[in-house]
């Protein structure tokens, strides 16, 4: 029997966007201005008023460096979080708020709707603005914008310098770009008295927002977060932009883009690039476990769009809900802007692009977003780390697709990621070097092996160093403890999720990158020191990777377990069995990490062929904690080995 459930709720999953529980009820916390300087377009033309929508959350502090920019994505608007209570929900409500990462006890949180948009901001709904004495033709059309417009809530008198025409833009409604937006957004900054923002925050299109900002503003922030966004959109994702514009334009509603004041609107055309967008949103997992397990029982919903399987009720559901709050010009109108959007396609592009930004960066993508896959956030991360800007790169493992930056549970997988570079000192130094002295967000006692205090003491103070497999970011909060009041660069590199959340809370900067595929990101004697700790064992490219070492750094340092250790043979001799000891070696056959089995024999071998020399090394068994010196025949004596090597 099939089901007859209606609202909302009987679509919402554990795995649900804060997008899909949005609706038309009004902006009462809206706040809007009037920028009476007509707005030149990158692209031509100009907008002769703009009305800006905002809302605020939180204080602004005497000197105005508290305040947090909050882009929004194409479906959404100014009100990313509730206010209080009784208000309605927000689509960022796990981000923002009192305590939360975001936190309004401590920030002045800005959310404008973008321009080009449909929540109050001048969009295509909006009449258009004229001369006083110009006559407009043909203008039948009554002014009937759509019933989520907020123009009624503003704050702030229509200027008179102008009059509005009786007709709206519609389709003629110029284009306009990112920049366009941010431009706007730089208007409204400066009319709150906001000369440098503490962060710029945004995901997917808002995500473009904030690399826009930094690119063009290069010095308008201390902080850049940009989560499931890209450089340009993929080709792929074009494509599903360009079908979506023709469903609408296509409508027979459509009239041309002037269907305000009439009573058909190019509904089903909107409804029909809504749910192509909704399937972008998602993964192959999320569809799986959203719609598997009943996708013969659709929900019964009025509906005039296809409802044999459950996705077919929920795709018509959000389809006709999305026409109720937004508007097809403005869908138009952002998506094209979407489009046109370019910082770069090589990497040499981009680092022009961030050249002479002074923030520091946190990147976030998603494994599962094939819209905005993390292969475009790694092309930003690799341009930022060989400028050798400050960032921090998390790839978060989630089945949730592009939406994972809306779900709840992924925000509180990389909601602490964005607590720890906001609530850093307000007062943090734009050097990339002394801004890596700050005081961590986690001061936990440092516990360091014998390896890792042999590598600490290897390593001069001032160097710069790179802990490839860092692992939780002890070696290198110790090396910055060790050195605090020296300004160093410090940066690891780690794949465990947990691991690189564990590094970034220490205040160090952390990417997300498999040791496998080499160091591309990184260019040459770019570190003093780069260290492999505990890790050479587990490599399946072990020159590739000591190349790549000794490209990107002036001297690299090497710790690795002794496979021909003492005990070890033993175990092979005496019981016939796989070797199994303390420490690194401590695995069963089938399950252990280490693909490869280095002996300090084998070791140095290796480094003789490949013409690389040894500066200094020292061994441990670590077990008996006690030091093997050199003749005491460490390749049988010692379980650990560290030494620091460079290229003549």
């Amino acid at each position: 029997m099939h089901g007859m459930a209606t609202t909302d709720e009987s679509f919402n999953t554990e795995n649900s966007s804060t997008d899909d529980i949005r609706s038309d009820a009004p902006l009462v916390h809206a706040k809007t201005v009037w920028f009476d300087e007509p707005l030149s377009l990158e692209r031509g033309g100009e907008l002769p008023k703009i009305r800006c929508c905002y809302e605020t959350w939180g204080t602004l502090n005497e000197d105005a460096s508290n305040a947090v920019l909050v882009c929004h994505a194409v479906s959404g608007d100014s009100h990313a979080a509730r206010h209080d209570a009784d208000d309605q929900p927000g689509w960022w409500d796990g981000l923002i708020g009192p305590g939360l990462p975001i936190d309004t006890d401590r920030f002045f949180v800005v959310c404008p709707n973008v321009l080009g948009g449909c929540r109050g901001t001048t969009g295509p709904g909006d009449l258009r603005w004229v001369p006083e004495d110009a006559q407009v033709q043909d203008a039948q059309v009554q002014d009937d914008r759509p019933s989520n417009s907020d123009a009624s809530q503003d704050s702030t008198a229509q200027p008179n310098a102008q009059t509005a025409s009786e007709l709206p833009y519609g389709a003629d409604f110029p284009r306009i770009t990112i920049g366009d937006m941010v431009e706007v957004q730089r208007r409204l900054a400066d009319y709150l008295g906001i000369r440098k923002w503490r962060a710029i925050v945004g995901g997917s299109l808002g995500g473009h927002q904030a690399l826009q900002w930094v690119s063009r503003y290069p010095d308008c922030t201390q902080t850049c977060v940009a989560i499931a966004t890209s450089p340009r959109l993929t080709s792929q994702a074009l494509g599903f932009d360009v079908i979506a514009r023709n469903a609408i334009q296509t409508d027979p509603h459509f009239q041309g883009g002037q269907y305000y004041g009439t009573n058909q609107r190019p509904d089903t055309g909107l409804a029909i690039a809504r749910m192509l967008g909704h399937i972008t949103y998602l993964s192959v997992e999320a569809m799986e476990a959203k719609f598997d397990p009943d996708r013969h029982d659709p929900r019964q919903i009025a509906s005039q769009f296809e409802q044999r399987f459950s996705i077919g009720s929920y795709l018509a559901h959000q389809g006709q809900k999305f026409t109720t709050r937004f508007d097809a010009n403005s869908y138009i109108t952002l998506s094209m802007a979407m489009d046109l959007f370019d910082l770069g396609g090589t990497r040499l592009k981009l680092m022009e692009t961030f050249d002479e930004c002074t923030c520091d960066f946190l990147v976030i993508s998603f494994s599962s977003d094939w819209l905005f896959p993390p292969s475009q956030s790694r092309e930003i991360v690799n341009a930022l780390t060989a400028l050798d800007k400050r960032v921090t790169y998390a790839e978060i493992t989630t089945d949730a697709g592009h939406d994972a930056f809306l779900i709840a549970k992924d925000m509180a997988t990389y909601g602490p990621l964005v607590q720890e570079r906001l609530w850093q000192s307000s007062e943090k130094p734009q050097d990339t070097a002394a801004a890596a002295q700050q005081t961590p967000a986690d001061d936990s006692p440092v516990h360091l092996t014998v390896a890792e205090e042999s590598i600490l003491d290897f390593i001069p103070a001032g160097n710069s160093v790179l802990d490839l497999g860092c692992g939780t970011g002890e070696l290198l909060a110790a090396i910055r403890d060790r050195n605090l009041g020296t300004p160093m660069r410090l940066m690891g590199v780690e794949v465990a999720q947990e691991n690189i959340l564990a590094t970034a809370m220490r205040g160090i900067d952390v990417i997300d990158y498999d040791l496998n595929n080499g160091l591309p990101a990184f260019i040459d004697n770019q570190f003093d020191v780069v260290v492999l700790n505990a890790t050479l064992q587990a490599v399946k490219n072990v020159v590739e990777l000591l190349e790549e070492m000794l490209r990107v750094g002036k001297r690299a340092i090497i710790s690795f377990p002794n496979f021909a250790y003492k005990a070890l043979r033993e175990d092979y001799v005496t019981r016939g069995r796989s070797p199994r000891a303390a420490g690194e070696f401590d695995f069963d056959w089938h399950n252990t990490p280490n693909r490869r089995f280095p002996t300090i024999a084998d070791v140095h071998d290796l480094l003789v062929e490949m013409n690389v020399d040894i500066d200094k090394e020292i061994y441990w068994d670590v077990s008996q904690s006690r030091h093997i010196a050199a003749d005491d025949d460490p390749n049988l004596n010692a379980d650990t080995a560290v030494m620091v090597i460079h290229r003549s």
